[in-house]
């Protein structure tokens, strides 16, 4: 456990923020030299940083869970998505906002937000950035930021190795997505949006608009709407799935004719029990499932 003060700290109204960061050590070497240098920003703008590293997936959310209320003011994951995912499960039902330093293979929250990813900017965020309510989702009662879904790149999510990852970093999902074209046809299923039966072989429900980093699948998705962007993608085989790769990165995947984008607030995906869920690039359940929008919002603390 690493523990920074400010040497003068504002008793004022406008004191400045005391900021517990929960740092996945997975994530390297480099990046934790980039994380000394953001606390190291934050710092020097008086704020008070600690630092806590998690020692096993899931421990995040215990961490974020344990903080006493009456010490922190924001806390922040520092990681990948995975790592964010752990917070707010954590932070459910407590008044403490979540902040974001991106260190982890896909930063998919940051993109949306329009994090800038250099040191002292984002140490200015934590320490000055405005915060602002933002809407999640529940998938079979877990919490999730920014997508969830089942079927290919659930599968994807499911059998990337982190080996892979640390090797290749965005690259891996690319890779395992070409295996996992390969080995055969995905079965379909039947998803129901707010109470309409469809017919998909994968199904995603977007809380936001970007999906994977910084390519938009959902384009009128929202953080701050009380609804998903729902994409269904009939399609099985390999081209199928190479198609849907090319619409992501021009930002067009739902112009193909065997993709829908659908608005919904509860969405129910049913298929083969046991075929994994993903949601922000981990697995975190199997169906079937049902994914809704969380009654409760969570402070985001967005760029200065």
């Amino acid at each position: 456990m690493n523990i920074t003060t400010p040497e003068r700290a504002s008793a004022s109204a406008s004191r400045p923020r005391r900021i517990l960061v929960i740092f996945n050590p997975a994530a390297g070497k480099a990046r934790r030299e980039k994380l000394d240098a953001v606390v190291s920003a934050a710092v020097a703008l008086g704020c008070a940083v600690r630092v806590v590293e998690t020692k096993a997936p899931g421990h995040g959310e215990v961490l974020a869970r344990e903080a006493p209320l009456d010490e922190w003011d924001v806390v922040a994951a520092g990681g990948g998505d995975g790592t964010v995912n752990e917070v707010i499960n954590g932070l459910r039902g407590r008044p403490i906002a979540l902040g974001v330093i991106p260190l982890g293979t896909a930063n998919v929250l940051a993109d949306e937000i329009g994090l800038d990813r250099g040191a002292d900017a984002l140490g200015r965020t934590l320490a000055k950035g405005p915060v602002r309510p933002i809407r999640l989702g529940l998938a079979n009662g877990r919490r999730f930021m920014m997508m969830a879904g089942a079927g290919f790149d659930a599968n994807v999510v499911a059998t990337v190795s982190l080996a892979l990852k640390k090797r290749l970093g965005p690259l891996a999902y690319v890779w395992q997505a070409g295996v996992v074209g390969f080995t055969g046809k995905l079965a379909m299923s039947t998803v129901t949006i707010d109470g309409v039966r469809h017919q998909s072989a994968s199904a995603v429900a977007c809380n936001g608009r970007r999906y994977g980093g910084p390519f938009v699948a959902a384009p009128h998705a929202s953080l701050s709407d009380n609804s998903f962007q729902v994409l269904l993608m009939r399609g099985r085989n390999w081209f199928s799935f190479f198609r849907y790769g090319l619409g992501l990165m021009f930002g067009k995947v739902g112009a193909w004719w065997d993709v829908d984008i659908i608005t919904g607030r509860e969405v129910i995906i049913e298929g083969v029990p046991g075929q994994p869920v993903q949601a922000d690039g981990d697995i975190i359940t199997a169906l079937p499932v049902c994914i809704t929008v969380d009654p409760d919002a969570v402070m985001l603390v967005y760029p200065a």
